[in-house]
C-alpha cells in the first residue's frame, strides 16, 4: 500500500487521533465516506451519459448482421458435412 509498513501506518493513525479525538474521528469517517460516495455516484453518471452519446445502429445494419451470421452458419453446416462425406 503505496510502501507503507504496517508500523508507519500505525503510527500515522495514532498520530490523527492525537489531532483530531476519539470523538470527532467518526464524524471525519463518516464525511469521508460520503465524499467517496458521491464521487463514485458522480463518475457512473459521467460514464452512462458517455454510454448514451454513442450513435445507435441503424436496423438495416442489425439486418446485415443477422444476415451475416445466418450465412455463417450456413457455410459451417455445409463443410460439416463435406468433412463427413
Amino acid at each position: 500500500m503505496f510502501g507503507i509498513g504496517t508500523s508507519e501506518l500505525l503510527i500515522i493513525l495514532f498520530i490523527i487521533l492525537l489531532v483530531f479525538g476519539s470523538k470527532k474521528l467518526p464524524e471525519l469517517a463518516q464525511g469521508l465516506g460520503r465524499g467517496i460516495r458521491e464521487f463514485k455516484k458522480a463518475a457512473n453518471e459521467i460514464q452512462d451519459e458517455l454510454d448514451l452519446n454513442e450513435p445507435l445502429e441503424s436496423p438495416t445494419s442489425n439486418k446485415a448482421k443477422v444476415q451475416d451470421r445466418e450465412n455463417t452458419e450456413e457455410n459451417n453446416e455445409t463443410e460439416s458435412t463435406k468433412e463427413k462425406e
